[in-house]
């Protein structure tokens, strides 16, 4: 017997342009979050995981790594923006303030454009300006991102989770 399954997010017949998308959550990125991110990317700039260095900056502390704080920021559009679909490439990326260890961050996205696909009869293009910013309302991030957004008639099947999976030992 099949589950139905309940997809989330929009298809590309749900965008219009001026639609805005307020995620409904905050995130605070904690030290490890940072510490974590920046040593798994590889990143040897002091100012994100050594506080002795950080005092010694102008901003008196460690930074939270900025690509860390754009895929925070992106990732809060997910389920808004690209749960059906896939990334084209991101634009005109600022940083106006920085973020620190312990701040919440928020994001908000509005949509710029939307237009038929001219490659993919099933698929249409959104861009939307998102902007993310932390708990005092000060803006940290703004870009604009691009994904290609399945029509409705034509997303590729969710499959339900397996039910009868054998279980581990």
């Amino acid at each position: 017997m099949s589950e139905a399954v309940v997809r989330t997010g929009r298809f590309f017949e749900d965008f219009a342009v001026g639609d805005v998308y307020r995620c409904r959550y905050g995130r605070t990125v904690t030290e490890s979050d940072n510490i974590a991110f920046t040593l798994l990317t590889n990143n040897t700039n002091q100012i994100h995981f050594n506080n002795d260095y950080g005092a010694r900056t102008p901003f008196g502390r460690c930074l939270v790594n900025s690509t860390l704080t754009l895929a925070v920021a992106t990732g809060m559009g997910v389920e808004d923006i690209s749960e059906n679909g896939f990334a084209l490439g991101w634009d005109e990326v600022r940083m106006p303030n920085p973020l620190f260890p312990g701040d919440t961050l928020y994001s908000e996205s509005e949509v710029l454009d939307v237009r038929e696909s001219r490659s993919n009869p099933t698929q249409g293009i959104v861009t939307v300006s998102t902007r993310g910013y932390k708990q005092d309302g000060t803006v940290v991030i703004r870009f604009k991102r691009t994904v290609m957004v399945w029509k409705r008639d034509h997303a590729p099947a969710y499959l339900p989770a397996p039910v009868d999976a054998p279980r581990g030992q």
